[in-house]
């Protein structure tokens, strides 16, 4: 039996920049990079259709079918686990974070080696990302 990736790895990077404007600029660096974003899921709005309060979340989902399809020809059950996805998220001290899961500890918990090359090229793409959003 194949678990799920429960078990990855956190990567956080805080931001410096306020959290509409750090979701916008992981955007503008997922379109520079020649990525497609899938979706944009704002869990805000929607606690707050549900009657409840969340401070500001956002799942963005986002890939490349060049890149990932490598992976599910390996496991195909990687399937549930791409497209990537980042989530921007302000915590209770004001704090702006942009995080994702290890891409190796998602490999491993779906059954593909952590030494395939597209997890190397998907770990430094998404760091190189990460910092592109959160530095100044």
């Amino acid at each position: 039996m194949i678990s799920t990736p429960a078990g990855a790895e956190l990567i956080r990077k805080e931001s410096p920049y306020p959290f509409g404007e750090t979701v916008a600029r992981f955007e503008a660096v997922i379109k520079d990079r020649g990525l497609n974003q899938f979706a944009k899921i704002d869990h805000a709005a929607g606690a707050k259709q549900a009657g409840q309060e969340l401070r500001p979340t956002v799942l963005i989902i986002f890939g490349s079918a060049a890149v990932g399809t490598p992976l599910m020809q390996a496991q195909q059950t990687m399937g549930l686990s791409l497209p990537l996805k980042a989530l921007v998220w302000q915590d209770a001290d004001g704090k702006v974070w942009l995080g994702y899961d290890l891409p190796a500890d998602i490999a491993k918990e779906r059954g593909v080696a952590a030494d395939h090359p597209v997890i190397s090229k998907i770990t430094a793409a998404l760091n190189a990302m990460s910092d592109a959003t959160t530095k100044r």
